[in-house]
């Protein structure tokens, strides 16, 4: 009987309930650390209060766990919402997910914004001076506290998928591929929760990176008590660290339609020039597919990796003859930040969704594989990957990019 019940235990409860013991053993062990090291006899109260900082930072990512779970698996509303869109076509299922992909940018905005200012002022009154950021970076230390087993949720979700493919390959009876295809359902939402989590946790890191930056800044004799919109030339630096993160994401899903192109060229190529390969009598050249994808993606990332360099490097220095090249950089870091954070969670989400709403349809909703519905999801699913697993994951990359570029080339501005 044990085993009949675990074998039809949901495997997302699973990875939840490991989740939260992971969380609740980072959280004993915050507040055991703060006590032991945060503990001043000039600010004796100063423990518990970066304690709780530590904690917020653990609430925090539960939260992104939980919020990213809602928007990318079929059970709740969602993804249900564009599998139900997908019966009247590829074009209603773009729009619906389009929607829930700019739709699921609004919990992690909150919660990003409760856990920053919650941390700050915990901080500030923990009776030690200017411990404000220190408060916000136990909150950062606080939601990287539970990595380990986010990595292990990552992991999990390539595994499922490959394990899928096997059984499928195999010709595996009915009942084990319905137990792989809920599998990798379930592996396609962790892979998303890693990719929210880590959005999550590089604004935070933002937060204290930007802090930096101002403070660099005014050690090289150019103090910012605040950073001025209303100068047209910070305000265009704004602006073009806004482009910045449009333009990048650009360039990455390009990058995928140019190599999703050639490899459909070679294999039609093969196609008419070897009919054996459809008739199973002769193998392809998998080599010269693979050849193509490989060299294809280190020639097209060159441009965005250019750009995500290049681009604080030229406003400073363009600015700075206008004598606000440091609060230009400032206004480009900011903004930048601000989209790459909401551009990145609805790239991520929004790809998640889309696949799992496939994955939805092949469990047999809405006449399952094969059906007008299920051809609208792969449409969908397709959109989606250059999302979820090309520009959302690269957008991480930038935004620490940003902040660490415009840290170490600050000197140049001023």
């Amino acid at each position: 009987m044990i085993v009949r019940m675990r074998e039809q235990e949901d495997p997302m409860q699973a990875l939840n309930r490991g989740y939260w013991t992971t969380a609740v053993l980072a959280g004993l062990g915050f507040v055991a650390g703060t006590y032991w090291l945060l503990n001043p006899s000039a600010a004796p109260n100063a423990w518990w209060h970066f304690a709780l900082c530590g904690l917020i930072g653990i609430a925090t990512s539960i939260a992104f766990v939980y919020i990213t779970q809602y928007y990318t698996e079929y059970r709740y509303r969602p993804v249900k919402s564009i599998a139900a869109a997908s019966v009247t076509g590829p074009a209603t299922n773009i729009i619906a997910g389009f929607a829930v992909a700019l739709e699921c940018t609004a919990l992690p905005t909150f919660t990003i914004g409760a856990a920053i200012i919650a941390s700050y002022k915990l901080g500030a009154s923990s009776g030690l001076e200017h411990a404000g950021l220190f408060g916000t970076a136990v909150a950062t230390m606080g939601m990287l506290g539970t990595a380990a087993y986010i990595l292990a949720m990552d992991t999990f979700g390539p595994i499922t998928d490959n394990a899928g493919g096997i059984v499928e390959m195999s010709r595996q009876p009915e009942e084990i591929r319905r137990r792989t295809d809920r599998l990798d359902a379930v592996g396609n939402t962790t892979k998303a929760l890693t990719k929210g989590y880590a959005i999550g946790s590089a604004a935070l890191a933002a937060f204290l990176l930007f802090s930096a930056y101002l403070d660099e800044v005014a050690l090289l004799g150019h103090p910012l008590a605040a950073v001025d919109i209303a100068k047209p030339e910070v305000f265009v630096g704004g602006l073009l660290g806004a482009m910045l993160v449009m333009w990048f994401s650009a360039l990455a899903i390009g990058a995928v339609t140019k190599a999703a192109v050639n490899v459909i060229t070679e294999v039609r190529r093969q196609f008419a020039a070897d009919p054996g390969i459809l008739q199973g009598t002769s193998k392809p050249d998998y080599g010269r597919a693979v050849d193509i994808v490989t060299v294809g993606a280190l020639k097209e990332m060159v441009a965005p990796g250019l750009l995500a360099v290049g681009m604080p490097v030229a406003v400073g220095l363009v600015f700075k003859a206008f004598g606000v090249g440091a609060e230009a950089v400032a206004a480009l870091l900011m903004v930048g930040t601000i989209g790459g954070i909401l551009i990145a969670t609805m790239l991520n989400n929004g790809g998640g969704a889309w696949d799992s709403a496939e994955k939805f349809i092949e469990a047999g909703e809405y006449g399952g594989k094969g059906s007008p519905a299920h051809k609208a999801g792969v449409v969908g699913d397709t959109v989606g990957d250059p999302f979820k697993d090309t520009a959302g994951p690269s957008l991480h990359v930038l935004i620490k990019l940003l902040s660490t570029v415009t840290l170490v080339l600050a000197p140049l501005f001023v």
